[in-house]
């Protein structure tokens, strides 16, 4: 039975907090997503296919989302963000100041979140590509999302004196643009190299814009 109070935090039905029923229910659509868009790929799925897969009602998925496009870019945004907070988190752990060490532990902690799982590597460089001007655009928002995370990690771990080769905004585009290009290629290869040696690369290439 619903119960009512000022606000909908605090509602509850059959026991449980109505907010925390909501919240799981778009888990739960977020985890479906990336299995069917990874099987499917999202031009030939369906929003049955991920009711399907997620076990949820129709008019449950339209409470959360208002198409599938919407969905996609939400699966795209947790996936983006979750790789920043393994970054943050992993750099947090680490007690040495060595550059290239940092850059290290930062290159194999995105690897980590985005490369090792398979559906993660797909929606982020392949099935998130050429959707619609929308999805482009939103795409090229969310790496000004990336230049910023760029900016503030690598002031953060040098110092506020600190500035790249060509200073921030350009270092941090050259980057992130090589960072995509290679993971998208390493994601696509059959069969895919060596993640070790992806981390390598990406650790040198950030290494060549920060001082030892």
């Amino acid at each position: 039975m619903c119960v009512d109070t000022a606000g909908t935090e605090d509602r509850t039905y059959g026991g449980r907090p109505v907010a925390a029923r909501k919240a799981e229910r778009r888990s739960r659509f977020l985890e479906a997503a990336l299995t069917v868009f990874a099987e499917k790929g999202y031009a030939k799925s369906s929003v049955a296919d991920i009711c399907a897969a997620a076990d949820l009602a129709r008019g449950q998925f339209y409470d959360e989302f208002r198409s599938r496009e919407d969905l996609l870019l939400a699966v795209y945004d947790q996936v983006q963000s979750d790789a920043r907070e393994a970054m943050v988190a992993a750099l947090a752990k680490e007690t040495g100041t060595d550059p290239r060490t940092l850059a290290a532990v930062a290159m194999a902690a995105f690897v980590e979140s985005i490369g090792r799982d398979p559906r993660r590597t797909k929606i982020s460089f392949v099935d998130i590509v050429g959707v619609s001007p929308r999805v482009e655009q939103h795409r090229i928002d969310q790496r000004g999302v990336w230049v910023s995370f760029f900016e503030s990690t690598v002031g953060g771990a040098m110092g506020a004196d600190f500035v790249p080769p060509g200073g921030y905004d350009m270092a941090s585009t050259a980057f992130i643009g090589a960072l995509v290009a290679l993971v998208q290629q390493w994601s696509t290869a059959d069969p895919r190299p060596p993640v070790e040696g992806l981390i390598e690369l990406m650790t040198r290439l950030l290494s060549a814009l920060i001082p030892d």
